[in-house]
């Protein structure tokens, strides 16, 4: 099955490709890798949600943030390569997570992607991932994600 038809299983449409905030693109292949530029929870071209983790924003909305940070990223890399089929694997996740100062569980925010990437690639959805904790993100969004994928020649 092709990720493009699992995504259609799993009723998830990619949404159009989030606009740069500044000087940047959204991503950016060099030879069989795409790197993507950190993509916020924005739907529409409005944040899901604003605010610190931990203390206006609730673990399991920033798991359902951080999931759509990760289809802004494959919107992202689908618009460099074509669409979602000629992904390999999934090479590295970085997540950041805008943090409470007691807030310890970023990891668990990021699941929020991680797990959606393993339900649309399987296998080679698996990645490497960082989780990091910082005082804001830009527009105040809660969670922020870039990813490095490796597609076919």
């Amino acid at each position: 099955m092709s990720f493009g038809a699992r995504l259609s299983e799993l009723g998830i449409e990619l949404p159009e490709v989030a606009a740069p905030l500044a000087s940047y693109i959204p991503a950016k292949r060099s030879g069989n890798y795409v790197y993507t530029s950190g993509q916020l929870p924005l739907v529409g071209g409005e944040l899901i949600a604003s605010g610190k983790v931990g203390a206006e924003v609730d673990e399991a909305t920033a798991q359902e943030c951080a999931r759509v940070c990760i289809l802004n990223a494959l919107a992202a890399v689908a618009a460099v390569i074509g669409g979602l089929d000629n992904i390999r694997s999934i090479v590295k996740v970085v997540g950041f997570v805008a943090s409470d100062p007691s807030f310890s569980g970023q990891p668990a925010v990021i699941n929020g992607a991680s797990d959606l990437l393993g339900e649309i690639f399987g296998d080679a959805g698996s990645h490497a991932r960082s989780a990091v904790g910082v005082s804001v993100l830009p527009k105040d969004a809660p969670v922020e994600i870039e990813m490095i994928v490796e597609v076919a020649d």
